[in-house]
């Protein structure tokens, strides 16, 4: 079998709610698309520059957000990733995925993750210019 390139404008799943997925040439499944992402100014008041499935950005604090989806992922076994910009020091950020609240429970959910920006010198929290999450199941 030949393979070579498909020029397309729409690929959609036959089944609703389940994204599409992309097979070798043996028919095993290697990965899917992004599920949801955003990039957002988290200074001051919160604001959304670009997202996909992404409805809002609830700050709970500094430093401390919660991403909400527009559609609910299928489980809480998804992965996060998330990146933040250094403060004006030069000092790297580190963001910490699933952040537990005060009863360290872990906030993975179907329709919402949580996050915690921290300093990478020290653990103070702080609110970065700039923070992309991407999710994928």
């Amino acid at each position: 079998m030949a393979y070579g390139s498909v020029l397309t404008d729409v690929v959609q799943s036959s089944v609703t709610g389940t994204p599409p997925q992309f097979n070798d040439g043996a028919g095993t499944q290697t990965g899917t698309l992004c599920r949801a992402w955003v990039n957002y100014k988290g200074t001051s008041t919160v604001s959304i520059r670009g997202s996909f499935n992404v409805s809002s950005v609830t700050v709970n604090g500094t430093g401390d957000f919660t991403l909400n989806f527009t559609n609910a992922m299928s489980d809480a076994n998804y992965a996060a990733l998330a990146t933040a910009n250094q403060n004006a020091g030069g000092n790297p950020a580190n963001v910490s995925v699933g952040y537990p609240d005060n009863s360290s429970t872990v906030t993975y959910s179907t329709t919402q993750v949580r996050f915690l920006v921290k300093f990478g010198t020290n653990s103070s929290q702080l609110d970065p210019t700039t923070l992309s999450v991407a999710i994928f199941r």
